[in-house]
């Protein structure tokens, strides 16, 4: 739940697509102004000539070496080093992938998601947000899979290259993806719930649907922030900085109305927590809950909306949701 209307957060990705007319385009490598993207070209398994790998295998950082004093085929290059054994990754699915890359035409090699103060890309597969190198590569792939893939500036950063990671313009770049998790839009948390105390909303399971939550006859909404976890989950902690992929629900304490679901944007959603992204009810709830949680909050005024107006919630409305924390990044 935003500070202001509208849900899906825009994420700061660091592999963005470097010029694009959809909305969707997000993040530092963005110009200002749209420019119509080149033409992808068709991937192929192989080419001549290739790059090399070495070093640790799925999970570590790969080792790049480029063909000494050889030109790239121009070709658009996704080979699978190795197969994953897991879920197929679908358009659309939020996926989070972790990479190695080299500019094969300086020779440079590029920031990695396993640098230190390195983090996964979290994304939605061929959804246009990211570089094709990423976004279109791993559809129809395993989670669990390591790919090479050569992309020529078509599928990477164009003829506007990117300033944040120091690619000319016309650069070919070589990543390595690993696939750690593919998660549809449908997610959903399952098992037993717990309920909550009976002053607090009780909850329903709908299956892939917004949950039911019935307010508590006659029962004052309270003053402070209200947290109970209905499911626990086994995963790690949620830390301030990450970004959640989220189901939610939220009604309105008052008279029990929805006013909002994940459900109703399509499915699961991103946002990014303990940092003013979100209304502070959020931050102050999700932050230190454990992924695979489902958490019921029941926010006060002043760490929601406060005396503001927010589409259908009124002003100086206590708010309740219930939230799947499926993934964070």
């Amino acid at each position: 739940m935003r500070r202001t209307a509208g849900l899906l957060l825009t994420l700061p990705l660091l592999l963005a697509v470097a010029c694009s007319s959809s909305p969707k385009a997000a993040g530092p490598a963005t110009p200002s102004t749209a420019t119509a993207a080149p033409t992808v070209p068709a991937p192929v398994s192989e080419a001549s000539p290739m790059p090399t790998l070495s070093g640790g295998g799925f999970g570590s950082k790969a080792t790049i070496t480029i063909p000494e004093g050889q030109q790239p085929s121009g070709q658009f290059v996704v080979n699978t080093v190795t197969d994953g054994e897991r879920s197929t990754v679908n358009k659309g699915d939020w996926v989070t992938v972790n990479y190695t890359a080299k500019d094969w035409t300086t020779g440079k090699d590029l920031p990695s998601s396993y640098d230190d103060n390195g983090k996964p890309q979290l994304y939605q597969a061929g959804s246009g947000q990211l570089v094709p190198a990423l976004d279109q590569t791993v559809i129809d792939k395993k989670v669990g899979t390591r790919l090479l893939v050569v992309a020529p500036p078509a599928a990477a950063f164009g003829e506007q290259g990117s300033t944040q990671l120091g690619v000319n313009k016309g650069d070919t770049v070589v990543f390595v993806l690993d696939i750690v998790e593919a998660l549809p839009q449908d997610s959903t948390l399952t098992g037993a719930m717990t309920q909550p105390a009976a002053t607090l909303p009780q909850v329903k399971d709908n299956g892939k649907a917004p949950v039911g939550i019935t307010i508590p006859a006659g029962q004052a909404a309270p003053t402070d922030l209200q947290q109970a976890v209905l499911i626990k989950g086994e995963g790690k902690q949620v830390k301030s900085g990450q970004t959640l992929v989220v189901q939610y629900t939220g009604v309105l304490w008052s008279n029990g109305q929805q006013f909002d679901a994940s459900w109703t944007h399509g499915g699961a959603q991103a946002v990014q927590i303990g940092t003013g992204s979100v209304i502070e009810g959020w931050d102050k709830g999700l932050v230190g809950q454990n992924v695979g949680s489902r958490v019921l909050l029941v926010v006060p005024p002043a760490l929601g909306y406060k005396d503001q107006a927010q589409g259908s919630v009124p002003p100086n409305s206590t708010l309740v949701f219930v939230i799947d924390i499926l993934e964070a990044v």
